[in-house]
C-alpha cells in the first residue's frame, strides 16, 4: 500500500484485513473506492455491531468445529458479508446462513458470494417463521422490521442457539395495540407521538424479559452514535439455562399492567 493511499479517508475507516473488492460488491464503496456519507455510516454502523458480535463468534469457534451463524431478515446481507469476512473466512471454518424473502436480494448476494470465494455461505428464501436450517448457534438481525425482530427471537428458541444479537427496527405492532389500551398508565402514551416511542420502548424491554424467561442472560446497549442511526438499542442475549420462572413473572406482570404486548412472544 502506498503513502497516497493510506492516507485516503476511506482506508483509514476499513479494518485491517477487510476485503475492498467485497465492499465495492455491497456498494459501501464506490469503484474507485471512496466513501460518501451514507455509506460511510452504513459502514460503521455494521462495523461496530461486528465488534459486539465478536466475543459470540469467538466462543462458537472455541465450542465447535463448525458452527452457523444465522442472519435473519438479511436485506442485501451487509452485516452477514462483513462478519465472514472478518471472522468466518480467516478461521477457515463456521457456515453463514442469511435468510431473506426477496428472490432479487438472493440472487445478488450468492453472486457476491462465489465471486469472493465465500464457500461457507448459504442462502435460504423465505420467512423467518417459516426456515428450519438446523442446528444454530448464533442469530443475528439487524433492522428487522416490526414482528420481524419476534420471529428472530422464536426462530433462536426453535433453534436452540446460544447467542443472539438483534437491533429492532420499526416496532409498530404494540403503539398499535396501546390506542384501545386504559388504566392509571395511560397518559404515557396518550398522544400518538409518545404512544410510538412508548411502544417501541415496551416492545424492546418485553423481549428482552422474555429472552431472559427463556434463560438467557441479556444486555441492552446502544448499537452506535444516533449521529449514524435513529434505530440505535442492540440486544444481546447469551444461553445459561433452560428457563428463568421470575423474568417470566415479571413479562406477565408487565403485559398484563400495560395491556399490550407482542403478539408473537407468548408461553
Amino acid at each position: 500500500m502506498t503513502a497516497k493511499t493510506a492516507a485516503r479517508p476511506e482506508i483509514r475507516d476499513l479494518w485491517p484485513g477487510q476485503s475492498v473488492p467485497l465492499l465495492k460488491a455491497l456498494h459501501i464503496l464506490t469503484h474507485n473506492g471512496g466513501l460518501n456519507a451514507d455509506s460511510r455510516r452504513k459502514l460503521k454502523q455494521v462495523q461496530h455491531l461486528a465488534q459486539l458480535i465478536k466475543p459470540a463468534i469467538d466462543a462458537a469457534l472455541a465450542e465447535k468445529p463448525e458452527p452457523v451463524l444465522a442472519d435473519l431478515g438479511a436485506g442485501k446481507s451487509y452485516l452477514g458479508f462483513i462478519l465472514y469476512d472478518l471472522y468466518f473466512a480467516p478461521a477457515g471454518r463456521g457456515r453463514v446462513v442469511a435468510v431473506e424473502t426477496r428472490a432479487d436480494l438472493i440472487k445478488t448476494a450468492q453472486k457476491i458470494a462465489a465471486d469472493s470465494g465465500f464457500n461457507r455461505m448459504d442462502f435460504v428464501e423465505g420467512r423467518i417463521a417459516d426456515a428450519d436450517i438446523g442446528p444454530v448457534d448464533i442469530v443475528t438481525a439487524l433492522h428487522a422490521c416490526d414482528t420481524a425482530t419476534d420471529e428472530a427471537i422464536l426462530f433462536a428458541l426453535r433453534h436452540e442457539a446460544k447467542h443472539v444479537a438483534l437491533v429492532p427496527c420499526c416496532q409498530a405492532e404494540v403503539a398499535r395495540e396501546l390506542e384501545d389500551a386504559k388504566g392509571g398508565l395511560s397518559q404515557l402514551w396518550r398522544h400518538p407521538i409518545q404512544r410510538r416511542e412508548f411502544g417501541a420502548h415496551l416492545t424492546n424491554v418485553l423481549r428482552a424479559l422474555f429472552l431472559e424467561a427463556h434463560g438467557y442472560k441479556v444486555r441492552v446497549t446502544e448499537l452506535t452514535g444516533l449521529e449514524h442511526s435513529l434505530k440505535n438499542e442492540f440486544i444481546f442475549a447469551e444461553r445459561h439455562q433452560r428457563a428463568n420462572s421470575r423474568a417470566r413473572a415479571e413479562f406477565e406482570k408487565l403485559a398484563a399492567e400495560i395491556g399490550a404486548a407482542p403478539k408473537l412472544l407468548t408461553f
